[in-house]
């Protein structure tokens, strides 16, 4: 396994590196690669020998995922402590219970038995590491008098809400990406008895999520709150998918691949609903409702959620399947990636004749053509840089966070999440 390491940066070279730096204000901004690529030409001609030496260990680094076989780490990006997980996952049989027994819709019980199914086969059989970022965060905020076991065990339930919600966006993404494997299991829709009825099938996790909160949190002061916020980043989501579907439609054109709609379909589709809304729902149990507590965590976790999808780009590319637990798809499916927006702004014509040519194709002479016209163009390099550069700055706005927010929480979320294998 390769050691997980900080860069060793002297001061000078860490600030040039830095750049970009900024407070957080009411408009986050996120890096260009075109910004990056004017730091790496400034730093090669002020520090030449040395940013050799950090260029080979970086691009070894960014590198390794396609030369090595790589251990995964033990734990996956959650900052829960391995018994929280357990306890986090002694509760969803009564999800479960709550959904499908208690007497409700003794009718129809062939129904009841699918949803059972449903339920067991999409919702706690990924990372869990949304729903344990609410459980997590929520300790963070809450009162030491308050941790009382059943304000836990409805920071949990909580928890497999925002996991119901995921359950839903993957069945639906799945369907409509055409993919066949999830989570090391074919895809929901692709079992025998499913097929497009999945479509349904998403609706009904959805609507059951609902339930569950009103169930559970409907006398709780921040109630109301709760349920918009869910609405809102539902609502969010899906038109980040669906700008990300048309970027990626057949025909679109790869002039549509821009830096500024990337950063729109990894807002909209996934910062939200895997960053901002765990930590918003647990800011809100704990009945904080501080409108700029609520503004500089936001802030705050859609750059991490930037970051994250980036990751989540180049492991789709150079990751390890066995690891990463997806076959690889985004170059066959054409989807608008860090990875493919850095090609076509530093391709030549012809190379970009190429991508035109190959991108979006299924073809694995093609995949490989892409791939290997990243290389030529130092991306995997790039992106090492860009991932250290990323960490250092995110971490300098967590210290310029104000208002109680805990900076423990955002350190270890950032900890967790960097130079991440899955």
């Amino acid at each position: 396994m390769i050691p997980s390491m900080k860069l060793c940066v002297n001061r000078s070279s860490r600030e040039i590196l830095k750049g970009f730096n900024r407070t957080i204000s009411k408009t986050a901004a996120v890096p260009n690669s075109d910004a990056i690529t004017r730091q790496e030409s400034e730093v090669r001609d002020i520090i030449p020998n040395k940013w050799i030496r950090l260029n080979k260990q970086n691009n070894n680094r960014a590198l390794s995922t396609v030369q090595t076989k790589i251990v995964p780490k033990p734990t996956v990006w959650t900052i829960v402590s391995k018994e929280e997980s357990r306890e986090f996952m002694a509760i969803f049989p009564d999800i479960v219970r709550e959904l499908t027994d208690a007497g409700r819709h003794t009718d129809i019980p062939e129904i009841n038995k699918r949803y059972v199914k449903l339920l067991q086969y999409n919702v706690p059989t990924g990372k869990k590491s949304r729903g344990l970022a609410v459980v997590g965060a929520y300790k963070m905020f809450e009162r030491p008098e308050r941790l009382t076991t059943e304000n836990i065990r409805l920071a949990n339930i909580l928890g497999w809400c925002v996991e119901m919600l995921s359950g839903m966006f993957v069945i639906n993404n799945d369907l409509m990406s055409g993919a066949e494997v999830r989570r090391e299991a074919p895809c929901w829709y692709r079992k025998s008895d499913v097929g497009l009825l999945a479509v349904n099938d998403g609706l009904m996790l959805e609507n059951g999520m609902y339930s569950i909160l009103k169930r559970y949190f409907s006398g709780h002061e921040s109630y109301l709150p709760m349920i918009e916020l869910f609405h809102d980043v539902t609502l969010k989501s899906s038109m980040g998918q669906s700008l990300d579907k048309l970027c990626g439609s057949p025909g679109a054109g790869l002039e549509m691949f821009t830096m500024k709609r990337y950063d729109s379909i990894v807002k909209y589709r996934n910062a939200f609903y895997t960053f901002q809304l765990p930590v918003a729902l647990a800011m809100y149990l704990a009945n904080h409702r501080d409108p700029e507590m609520h503004r500089q965590s936001k802030t705050l976790l859609l750059e991490m959620g930037h970051f994250y999808q980036v990751q989540d780009d180049f492991l789709d590319c150079f990751g390890d399947v066995s690891i990463t637990g997806k076959p690889p798809r985004y170059i066959q499916e054409g989807r608008c990636t860090w990875l493919a927006v850095v090609a076509l702004q530093r391709a030549t014509p012809t190379q970009r004749k190429l991508m035109e040519e190959c991108y979006g194709r299924s073809d694995q002479a093609c995949v490989e053509a892409v791939k290997n016209l990243y290389r030529q163009l130092g991306l995997p390099n790039t992106y090492a840089i860009y991932e250290e550069d990323t960490y250092n700055r995110i971490n300098t706005h967590i210290h310029q966070l104000t208002k109680g927010l805990p900076h423990k929480l955002f350190f270890k979320l950032m900890e967790k999440i960097y130079r991440r294998e899955c």
